[in-house]
């Protein structure tokens, strides 16, 4: 962990709070030691030495994520075994890059041993995308190259925007995408078992309440 200097701007009334700032490193000099001093309700990734602060999830987001996680329970864990879980949850993909996928699968061989640790090696991996062009560029570019360095087999996007499901497989280090849409089935390559209708997924957004 650095050392760093004393803040030259001292904090003031209805200003940031500088010294509770200086007790962290600047932006670029972060480390996985500093990431997991953070305490906070925001979930927040560590690339390349620097916080990346995620978008607070919408209804629609979450209710995607019960959905996905629901279909992966019943699809591949009850079959396999395994553990499927969902954000906020650290996951190491290798030194210096901490990322929180919103939903996750681990064959039973890679369940972390201490369940009061962290998982660095997931076999599934699944984002929703959030609103805005820098969410979009998260999941589409940086997330694709970080799980693919990581070696995680099958990336799958869900863009509520565009109504697309990708399927992104990792071959030599590379993934091949796979595009699904409207009236289509998506199926996974690596668990033949996992498959997701598109139209019920993006019909989720239309979902009342039992009882609405």
């Amino acid at each position: 962990m650095s050392v760093f200097p004393e803040p030259q701007i001292p904090s003031s009334a209805g200003g940031p709070a500088w010294e509770v700032a200086m007790l962290f490193p600047p932006q670029g000099q972060w480390d996985e030691s500093d990431y997991f001093r953070v305490q906070t309700n925001r979930m927040i990734e560590l690339v390349d030495g620097t916080l990346e602060t995620l978008p607070m999830p919408t209804w629609l987001h979450q209710m995607l994520v019960r959905y996905l996680c629901r279909q992966l329970e019943d699809q591949i864990e009850s079959r396999l075994g395994g553990m499927v879980l969902f954000a906020p949850l650290p996951v190491r993909l290798f030194p210096g890059t901490i990322r929180e996928p919103d939903v996750l699968y681990c064959l039973p061989q890679n369940v972390p041993a201490n369940a009061n640790g962290y998982p660095d090696r997931i076999d599934l991996v699944i984002e929703i995308v959030s609103e805005g062009d820098a969410a979009r560029h998260r999941d589409y570019v940086a997330k694709r190259a970080d799980y693919a360095k990581a070696g995680i087999a099958e990336y799958w996007i869900v863009d509520p925007e565009t109504q697309v499901i990708s399927r992104l497989v990792l071959e030599n280090g590379k993934y091949i995408e796979t595009a699904f849409q409207i009236g289509e089935s998506a199926a996974s390559l690596l668990f033949p078992e996992f498959k997701l209708d598109v139209t019920t997924v993006f019909q989720i957004r239309s979902t009342k309440p039992s009882g609405s």
